[in-house]
């Protein structure tokens, strides 16, 4: 499988059970810095794109990553290191439970695309059917382990099938983490939403909740889209 370039940094992905898609990309260029985080940590990193498009986008010392996957977790330390930002980017071999248990320190923004698909699905690949579904990072581990590693000052993004919002936001609460954006994902005006791109923090605040259309009805990328993501894709 080709390599994914993008316009600063290259993914390669071809053992890598999921691959680069819209929905990491969408998260990674989505997610609001606007507390300046000097530590972010990605959780379930696969390739690396998300952290990779975090150093791209900030100036945050430290961009750790864990991934369980050995495949995926090699192929993140060669994306890593061959991105222009490899001094800051380092990734974990563990699972996310294990890694929270010996982590001590804090991380002033967590990220996740987490695996979202709770029913029984197979396609023939192990590693595959793992990261996409949420046995491998079910909901309550994932809130629960960023309730711990979280600055008080921190957030976290994620993003997830829309029929999950309100089971995450009510996971998240009695974590003591509370959602402040909302952004609803639709392919086109005359879809459902398919996609929410969440984002929390410690302090309850008035969530701001607004729509994303990826395509107009002519099969085109709507302005909305165009401007989230022209900075990662090489035709935007």
């Amino acid at each position: 499988m080709k390599p994914f370039r993008f316009k600063e940094f290259t993914v390669h992905q071809d053992r890598c059970a999921m691959k680069v898609g819209t929905d990491g990309v969408l998260l990674g260029a989505w997610t609001s810095l606007e507390n300046e985080p000097d530590t972010i940590l990605d959780v379930g990193t696969g390739t690396g794109l998300i952290a990779l498009q975090l150093a791209q986008r900030s100036s945050a010392k430290t961009i750790d990553a864990v991934e369980l996957d050995e495949l995926a977790f090699e192929q993140c330390v060669e994306n890593f290191e061959s991105s222009p930002w490899a001094d800051r980017l380092f990734c974990y071999h563990a699972s996310f439970k294990e890694f929270v248990e010996e982590m001590d320190e804090a991380y002033d923004l967590i990220v996740s695309n987490p695996p979202f698909y709770s029913e029984e699905v197979s396609s023939r690949s192990k590693s595959r059917d793992s990261a996409r579904q949420n046995r491998s990072l079910p909901f309550n581990d994932l809130i629960h382990g960023v309730s711990k590693l979280l600055s008080p000052t921190g957030s976290f993004a994620t993003i997830v099938p829309h029929k999950e919002e309100t089971r995450l936001i009510g996971l998240a609460v009695e974590n003591h983490l509370f959602v402040h954006s909302i952004t609803r994902v639709k392919a086109t005006a005359n879809t459902e939403v398919k996609r929410s791109l969440l984002q929390f923090s410690r302090v309850e605040a008035k969530t701001m909740i607004d729509e994303l259309t990826l395509e107009t009805d002519s099969h085109r990328y709507t302005e909305e889209y165009i401007s989230l993501t022209k900075d990662f894709y090489l035709k935007m």
